[in-house]
């Protein structure tokens, strides 16, 4: 046992990999999370919508994502085929591009499923790419893939703001030169992914966590990865809504210190967690962000932002954490484990949105906010019945 410990250290980081996919995680997830939540409110006046026609738009990005990347993430499992990766993200970027000249809702549902698709695609081969570049430091690499990934959703919010509410939704067709970009950040690795993969798939044993499948452990992790998602796009999506006595701009402000807060806290879980244990993180974190959950809807001015910092610090700080969990509950398929804990758990906020914009038509935006404030203690619930995995190398 302690033999192998040392071994175990001296597998390298390759840092050059880990920040590409860590930058192109940033520019997917700036449209998908970031902005597609951000943008419901100028979506909702630009074509005359509902609350609950207006959080289809996030429903379908997300469904979009969600169901596909565990398709995705099995696909790859079988024979990973590295160009989905820089697919993955052009397509994400340039979809919500052309939603800027939809025409209609019909048109503006389309472009979004692309980019929703584009993000599915996009996901699992970047997270085994991760996985083969972590070396033997997988809970950092994996903090700092995600980090990419939630800065991305705080700056979505941010851009909306800046630049969107004065350019109007045509502006979005300024991101067709980002789709471009990210096409040249992610080919210049694939060369050394080719090679990884290669390595990878003749030696197995060595690249690969050893241990069966753990579904019900799964399960509950998908749950937890649920509730936390539901919170986190309930508070972006509904934030401008609620605290309608701000401008657009200043919610979407708001919206940038919740996530950029979260994304804060996803990098320094991801380095806790190899100190306290992944479970005890899960836990906690849910459980802090218990009180400023409660306290949120009864706060106002500077209050309410300090409260909302620590929210989202509290609640995001688990994200890396739970998808080293789950590729421990699913050491057999990592691109399966990647696309239920990034994919499936994360999108199906989208699906809550829905349900929470019919509550909003029905009995009031505030009402939403009210049940936000339980979901954080629900996830620290479940948490307790997770079964703690051991580290096999």
């Amino acid at each position: 046992m302690g033999t192998s410990q040392p071994s175990v250290r001296q597998e390298p980081l390759h840092r050059r990999a880990v920040f590409t996919f860590s930058g192109s995680h940033f520019l997917n997830d700036l449209v998908t999370t970031g902005m597609v939540p951000a943008l419901v409110v100028l979506y909702k006046q630009a074509f005359e919508l509902s609350y609950t026609q207006s959080t289809l738009i996030v429903l379908l990005s997300y469904l979009t994502s969600s169901v596909s990347q565990p398709l995705f993430g099995l696909f790859a499992d079988r024979k990973p085929r590295i160009w989905l990766y820089p697919a993955g993200v052009f397509f994400s970027i340039m979809g919500l591009a052309l939603t800027g000249i939809a025409p209609s809702l019909p048109w503006l549902l389309l472009f979004i499923s692309i980019s929703g698709l584009g993000s599915g695609a996009f996901h699992p081969e970047a997270s085994r790419g991760t996985h083969l570049a972590a070396g033997s430091k997988k809970s950092l690499a994996q903090a700092i893939f995600q980090v990419g990934g939630n800065a991305g959703q705080a700056f979505g919010p941010l851009i909306v703001s800046v630049f969107i509410t004065y350019t109007g939704i045509k502006g979005l067709i300024w991101l067709i030169p980002v789709a471009i970009i990210s096409i040249l950040i992610t080919c210049q690795i694939l060369p050394w992914l080719k090679e990884q993969l290669i390595i990878s798939q003749n030696a197995k044993s060595s690249k690969k966590i050893k241990g069966a499948n753990n579904y019900i452990g799964a399960s509950l992790l998908s749950c937890i990865i649920i509730l936390r998602s539901w919170c986190q796009i309930g508070v972006v999506v509904f934030l401008p809504f609620f605290m309608d006595s701000l401008s657009v701009q200043q919610a979407e402000i708001l919206s940038f210190v919740f996530v950029g807060a979260g994304a804060l806290g996803t990098y320094l879980g991801g380095i806790w967690a190899d100190k306290i244990g992944t479970k005890r993180l899960l836990i906690f974190s849910m459980l802090i962000a218990t009180p400023f959950a409660l306290v949120f809807p009864h706060v106002h001015g500077v209050l309410s932002v300090i409260v909302l910092l620590f929210f989202g610090f509290s609640v995001l700080s688990s994200f890396s954490a739970s998808v080293v969990y789950m590729q421990h509950m699913l050491p057999q398929n990592i691109g399966l484990a990647s696309g239920l804990a990034i994919g499936f758990g994360v999108g199906a906020g989208g699906i809550g949105s829905v349900f929470m914009g019919g509550i909003s038509d029905a009995y009031g935006v505030a009402t939403v906010f009210t049940i936000l404030s339980f979901l954080p203690l629900a996830g620290a619930l479940i948490g307790f019945f997770l079964p703690k995995f051991q580290e096999q190398v």
